[in-house]
């Protein structure tokens, strides 16, 4: 899978990074929406340099998806580097009704002091930001209870700044999701790919099925067993397991050979759909 090093960088993402360089001097705080299943790889690295100096409120979304025992790894790991924390599930709107506490719990001091200044109520701003497909525009619209961001289960859906009220003194900056110039690590493209984060368009699909199936089939290899019925062999890539799979679910063409894209699309579908299971694909250790 040719991934690393690999630039993707459109021009709405150059527009982007200079309009957050613009807009963060204006903000009370930083909210980073994550994705729970891999906190690592969904965590731009650009945003600490653009967004340096303001409080951090990280949402670990998609925790239904993600295993519950990482996920409280992971918003300890957080706490420790003086983030706020908040475990989210916004399509089903699990957490997105302790958003507005957990700000005003982080601004704490700042308030305080508007408040001594006589500036009670002042409207604090908070900018939004996430890798594309991360949940960012879903997660708005429930923290707001209405529909404004546009959300499509497809990366690059915003592209242009959007300012959402959630009450009175609150108000979001929804930002376009922007992933970084290049991936130098392998890993990280490839588990942007697993949960589509990246488009599906460019990458090989039968590559990367197989690619997840062989981590799947390592580390989970119970679910692989119990969800495709069947047997997994110390020397199966992951390919010769997407083939197994293919044929015990009857995707077969002319003569008999299985059909690894259509069930390459079945396992991406299965595992970005929460139906396969609840996985984490990394642990704070991967920080090295």
């Amino acid at each position: 899978m040719q991934i690393e090093g690999l630039s993707w960088f459109p021009g709405h993402m150059t527009k982007t990074k200079r309009m957050i360089v613009a807009e963060i001097k204006n903000m009370d705080a930083v909210c980073e929406i994550l994705d729970a299943r891999i906190p690592l790889s969904s965590r731009n690295p650009d945003i600490d340099e653009m967004t340096a100096g303001k409080p951090r409120l990280v949402v670990l979304n998609r925790v239904d998806q993600a295993d519950p025992a990482q996920t409280k790894r992971w918003s300890a790991h957080f706490r420790q580097k003086g983030y706020a924390v908040l475990e989210a599930n916004a399509k089903g709107g699990v957490g997105t009704a302790q958003f507005a506490a957990a700000v005003r719990e982080l601004l704490k001091e700042k308030l305080a002091a508007y408040a001594e200044k006589g500036q009670i109520g002042r409207t604090v701003r908070v900018m939004v930001l996430g890798i594309p497909n991360v949940g960012k525009s879903t997660f708005i619209n429930k923290v707001a209870k209405r529909k404004t961001a546009r959300a499509e289960d497809r990366p690059g859906v915003t592209r242009t700044k959007q300012w959402v009220p959630v009450d009175s003194t609150l108000e979001l900056l929804d930002t376009p999701g922007i992933l970084w110039p290049k991936f130098d690590d392998t890993k990280v493209g490839m588990h942007l790919a697993f949960t589509g984060a990246i488009k599906d368009d460019v990458m090989d699909l039968e590559e990367l099925a197989s690619c997840l199936m062989e981590y799947l089939g390592k580390h989970y290899a119970d679910v692989v067993k119990e969800r495709y019925k069947i047997e997994i062999d110390e020397e199966d890539s992951g390919y010769d397991l997407l083939i197994k799979a293919g044929r015990k679910r009857g995707f077969l063409m002319r003569g008999a050979e299985v059909d690894t894209e259509r069930m390459a699309r079945i396992l991406l579908d299965e595992f970005r759909g929460g139906k396969l299971g609840r996985f984490t694909l990394e642990t704070p250790e991967d920080l090295g």
